[in-house]
């Protein structure tokens, strides 16, 4: 494939750049959270059930980004080391709702400090303004795709 071919210099490919950042950020934050015996998938569910507790497996899976088989897995060690509590049945339905407990919480305070590091690292090289504006802006790719998935075939 020729250059004229191509998508252009990988350092001018949105999607590549993003992804570069993404995976830093990845590899920076499990550096961080590992101390704490933590996995980013773990901390995010953490973070995402202490603003929505209750939630099922499936929902925390969507809300983390894993699959369902993947999220079953952190849950199952998130509860063996105290800090979610899951019912061992539920009235009805399959899904059983999940919650932090105070272990669980207190741990979610110790990752965060380390997360908010990390993400002011990242940031750092940024002006408030641009910050707030690389936020929206990344908002608004996000939605302009998830419009486009969502949109009628024509």
């Amino acid at each position: 494939m020729s250059q004229a071919e191509s998508a252009g210099p990988l350092d001018e490919v949105v999607g590549y750049v993003l992804k570069r950042a993404a995976a830093a950020l990845r590899t920076r934050m499990d550096a961080e959270l590992r101390p704490l015996g933590l996995t980013v998938p773990q901390y995010a569910c953490l973070e995402v059930l202490a603003r929505q507790p209750g939630l099922s497996n499936a929902e925390l899976a969507r809300a983390v980004f894993v699959s369902r088989q993947s999220m079953n897995l952190v849950l199952r060690g998130l509860q063996d080391r105290g800090l979610v509590a899951r019912p061992a049945s539920t009235p009805h339905g399959r899904a059983l709702p999940s919650q932090l407990t105070q272990t669980g919480r207190e741990q979610l305070r110790a990752a965060s400090i380390l997360v908010k590091s990390v993400e002011k690292r990242m940031l750092t090289p940024l002006s408030a303004a641009a910050q707030d504006r690389l936020r929206r802006d990344l908002a608004a790719c996000a939605d302009a795709l998830a419009e486009h998935h969502d949109a009628p075939e024509s």
